[in-house]
């Protein structure tokens, strides 16, 4: 069954707490996995942050609303408790608790009401109550612009010119921690000269290890024959690791052959290229930066 929606969670979540007795939040989130069938890979699947899990983002939001309608209340840190309102919620027994339910209560309708203040008068006209939890609407903003970033990032690629295409090649493997400086990896790659070969990078700031590179700035999609003259090219070197960069793609065959082979090689197609830049500050430049905090309930505990 599919991850429930944070209003889905309310009402499973009050049943939960209707005994009156304390709950350990995790045992709720338990509870409800269990209500919905929730699979064990489906709980783990992650924010595009990667930074909390979907499903618990969505049962706590849910656990969040139910406390601002005054429905359930925190006796402690990640523990709560049903309250007389809840109690005699659950007695009309509804067959869903949502923002709509919700608003029967003056509290909601106080929380609800502060929010709108804080928004600007548009806003205010076009706001609806989303069907999802406040952090995702955020991240899926997020990624649609990066997604984007990234689509203009490969259009300009495209038509930079073999040289710039190979600057950028170097800048980017530095940034990501190869080729010690920037001297020192340009003047390693282009140097090769052997077929299928663009040109040789350090592993590491050391120098203890290289790796061979092939960058090419291609509109068509990148076959096995090439994958294979570039493994071919790294035997002769004797080498065994490579990293083959294009702004294009690669074919199903090219992929299947260099995940089959011992060398290692890895495959960095436009799209792949496009968000390493951007999480390397390659050819992009910070408009805004939004840090978002929580509350620190060990700054509250009172010894």
């Amino acid at each position: 069954m599919a991850i429930p929606k944070y209003q889905q969670a309310m009402l499973p979540l009050l049943q939960y707490a209707s005994d009156e007795e304390e709950h350990a939040i995790s045992d709720a989130y338990d509870y409800v996995a269990s209500v919905f069938e929730v699979s064990t890979q489906e709980r783990r699947e992650l924010l595009p942050s990667g930074y909390e899990q979907v499903f618990d983002n969505r049962v706590r939001w849910g656990l969040f609303y139910l406390k601002k309608a005054g429905l359930v209340d925190s006796t402690r840190r990640s523990f709560f408790k049903i309250t007389e309102d809840g109690v005699n919620a659950l007695k009309a027994s509804p067959k869903t608790i949502d923002v709509k339910f919700l608003k029967q209560y003056p509290r909601f309708v106080g929380f609800l009401q502060r929010k709108k203040e804080d928004r600007t008068e548009g806003e205010a006209e076009s706001a609806k109550v989303p069907d999802q939890t406040p952090v995702e609407v955020m991240e899926n903003a997020y990624q649609e612009l990066r997604l984007n970033l990234a689509r203009e990032l490969l259009d300009k690629l495209k038509v930079c010119s073999p040289s710039f295409f190979e600057r950028l090649v170097v800048k980017l493997l530095v940034e990501m921690g190869y080729g010690g400086s920037i001297k020192d990896a340009g003047q390693a790659l282009g140097k090769s000269g052997d077929e299928g070969i663009d040109g040789i990078i350090k592993e590491d700031p050391l120098g203890l290890g290289v790796v061979y590179v092939q960058a090419k700035r291609w509109e068509a999609t990148v076959g096995r024959p090439e994958i294979q003259k570039f493994v071919g090219a790294l035997h002769g070197q004797r080498a065994r690791r490579g990293v083959f960069i294009t702004t294009a793609d690669f074919s199903r065959e090219a992929t299947d052959y260099a995940s089959q082979i011992e060398d290692k090689v890895v495959l960095i197609n436009g799209d792949m290229l496009a968000q390493l830049m951007i999480d390397h500050g390659i050819g992009v430049s910070k408009v805004v930066e939004y840090e978002i905090k929580q509350v620190d309930s060990d700054f509250f505990t009172e010894e």
